[in-house]
């Protein structure tokens, strides 16, 4: 198959636990770009911070944001599509965190609002220090959430639930998808993550697709979590990291190398490289 798009997750995918790119995938991506293949990184982080790895690879690449809720062709400054909760969904998905008594979090494209600087906002703060002022996450402890919500309500695109304790989360996504109004998705076993009814990773790679006119056919995607189900199952071929969840495995159609095994130059060796 003649592959013209890769779109690959960050986290647990092309990032090793130490939240690092190897040389060999860096290797692997550079070849394949070199032979006009098109690299997207696709992940549920917000921008900036999806921006700051994708300027690693060293390709022009596009970023799919949020779980597909922002599309960027950040080499042009472009942005192909933007999907916002909005001020009255933002104080629906609030009132869910609320009765779980769950950590309530809220992504822009740069900022976190959130009531307490735990969990995912402690580990933006530390990936903070090792970056320039500009690239940095803005993190915000809240007091007011109904002024959030007004002044940030076409900015705001994601929302995320945090709780150690797995039944209240899955107790929590139930109630959420219960309202039909939102996507839910877990990247790991302590959260869940929300976007707009219809926004998820699969859709956003299929936009991304009919912007280049590339075929699904002609797609590569590499992921391992329950956010990645979706453009896995969209993609010409799925790919699913050895330490991808049961569920991505079982969807996809080939299973490469662990993240810590550089999984991702892997596959893109096999399919692309032929090596």
């Amino acid at each position: 198959m003649d592959y013209k798009l890769i779109c690959i997750d960050m986290d647990g995918t092309l990032l090793s636990d130490e939240k690092t790119v190897s040389e060999r995938n860096l290797r692997a991506i550079r070849l394949a770009n070199e032979q006009g293949v098109r690299i997207a990184v696709c992940t549920g982080r917000i921008f900036t911070s999806a921006d700051y790895f994708s300027n690693l690879l060293g390709v022009k690449s596009p970023v799919i944001a949020a779980n597909g809720a922002y599309i960027r062709e950040k080499d042009r400054d472009e942005v192909i599509y933007n999907a916002s909760i909005g001020e009255n969904k933002c104080r629906k998905l609030l009132s869910v965190f609320k009765q779980y008594d769950i950590y309530p979090h809220f992504y822009t494209n740069e900022m976190i609002f959130t009531e307490n600087a735990a969990f995912s906002t402690r580990f933006y703060k530390e990936a903070n220090k090792k970056l320039s002022k500009d690239k940095q996450i803005k993190v915000l402890i809240v007091r007011d959430w109904d002024e959030v919500f007004k002044k940030y309500e076409n900015e705001i695109f994601k929302g995320i639930g945090v709780d150690a304790d797995a039944e209240k989360i899955r107790k929590a996504k139930i109630a959420i998808r219960n309202m039909d109004a939102f996507e839910v998705v877990s990247s790991k076993f302590d959260n869940f993550e929300v976007t707009n009814k219809g926004v998820t990773k699969g859709n956003a790679v299929k936009i991304l697709a009919n912007y280049y006119g590339i075929e699904s056919e002609q797609i590569i995607c590499i992921g391992d979590s329950e956010n990645d189900l979706s453009m896995i199952k969209y993609a010409g071929l799925g790919v699913a990291m050895g330490n991808a969840d049961g569920v991505v495995k079982e969807a996809a159609q080939y299973i490469t190398e662990t993240n810590n095994n550089d999984g991702v130059a892997k596959a893109i060796e096999k399919f692309i490289l032929e090596v």
